[in-house]
């Protein structure tokens, strides 16, 4: 943390986080939280505006008289998982779980918004605490906040949010110039014949035989259409046929997951699915549908946004803690619609690699989506820092006064 950095009420935040992950609420159902959210920002002296995709909000602080504008997001909601462990502030909600750590997202946010409003921290120009509902799943909040009028009703000059990541050391900042992580994108191809007794197949048409051909032939997609210089993944992770060992099905599907770092390869591989499905089911004398849903885009950093986030990065952990150049990983997030329509940039702070829990609570994978998962407390400050330096740095007071 930077010296500067008077948080001197970690102990309060880290309570904070410990309640949210304690009620984790899914997608469009984060009341609880936005109630917490909305509370306290309005406590600090910070406008408050809620009904953004719902139980999204906007805090907004503005300082001086500068026109200068930033936006800083968090994602408010937990997953559909049980959690495993035992500790005190484990989840209270039967099949709801913070394994991602956006009760920690929002918290550093908020211990931002505590600082930029309560401390003596110049700045001058207005900064705009974007919580968001519904990032997992593929429900995309981000695009509904937009669509809602997120950036005419709050204009940002650029968007940054902060993702945690078993990175390494903890503390220590990730990010790249371009793309970051992948689109998310499933499918689900349902093939049709004509069910019969599977000991008379030749009295019907077989749409398990077709499936299993076709899922064969899309492992063929990315190495044979994708160019090799270019990172694609087409999963199959479902297959579907009838529910009685002797009965051919009228259907039968296949579904997965297709991931890539770029909209050209997206189409490309959508194309071939298609033409496939389409090609392989009359192989067969079968029919073929294709549902190809985009949930997000890549994300991808805008270059300039990148360096100085880089910079301010520096500033508060040193240059040892800060990877410019960070691989791109398969993981989506839907902070990508924000930055398809506004300069920005996402990066990964780390979590830890192992256990990073009180003595007696147990193992603590640091990697998300784990029933295991914990947030890790000691990067509450480092993250909250970061997005006070952002917001100093982007929009700084006139030498020598106090933006009030």
């Amino acid at each position: 943390m930077h010296p500067t950095d008077a948080f001197a009420d970690v102990a309060r935040f880290v309570a904070i986080r410990r309640d949210l992950h304690a009620h984790p609420e899914l997608g469009f159902e984060e009341h609880r939280t936005s109630d917490i959210v909305a509370g306290l920002l309005q406590e600090w002296g910070i406008a408050v505006h809620r009904g953004i995709a719902g139980t999204g909000l906007v805090g907004v602080l503005k300082k001086g008289t500068g026109g200068r504008t930033i936006g800083l997001r968090a994602d408010m909601d937990a997953l559909p998982m049980e959690e495993a462990n035992a500790f005190a502030h484990r989840s209270q909600n039967p099949g709801r779980m913070h394994a991602c750590g956006h009760d920690g997202h929002t918290t550093m946010l908020l211990a931002a918004a505590w600082h930029l409003s309560q401390q003596s921290a110049p700045f001058d120009g207005t900064v705009h605490f974007i919580f968001q509902p519904a990032e997992e799943m593929g429900k995309a909040g981000a695009r509904r906040m937009i669509e809602d009028g997120l950036f005419e009703r709050f204009p940002c000059d650029a968007v940054f949010a902060l993702h945690n990541f078993p990175t390494g050391a903890v503390g220590k900042f990730a990010l790249n110039p371009g793309a970051l992580m992948a689109s998310s994108n499933t499918y689900r191809i349902t093939v049709r014949g004509r069910g019969t007794h599977a000991a008379m197949p030749h009295t019907g048409i077989d749409p398990v035989g077709a499936v299993v051909a076709l899922a064969q032939q899309l492992q063929t997609i990315v190495p044979r259409s994708i160019a090799s210089t270019e990172r694609a993944l087409v999963a199959v992770t479902q297959l579907e046929g009838s529910n009685a060992p002797n009965v051919i099905p009228d259907t039968a599907a296949v579904g997965g997951t297709v991931r890539t770092f770029s909209l050209p390869a997206l189409d490309r591989i959508e194309e071939r699915m298609r033409t496939l499905a389409e090609h392989v089911a009359a192989a067969h004398e079968c029919t073929a549908e294709v549902a190809f849903r985009r949930a997000s885009p890549p994300v991808v950093n805008h270059a300039e946004e990148s360096r100085f986030a880089a910079e301010v990065m520096r500033e508060v952990v040193g240059d040892a803690m800060v990877v410019e150049d960070f691989p791109a990983v398969m993981g989506a997030e839907d902070f990508a619609h924000m930055l398809q329509v506004r300069p920005g940039c996402y990066a990964f702070l780390g979590n830890g690699e192992g256990d990073h829990r009180d003595p007696g609570h147990g193992p603590g994978p640091c990697v998300v989506h784990n029933t295991s998962f914990d947030f890790n407390d000691a990067i509450i400050p480092i993250g909250a820092s970061y997005y006070v330096h952002l917001v100093q740095r982007w929009m700084p007071a006139a030498q020598g006064s106090i933006a009030a």
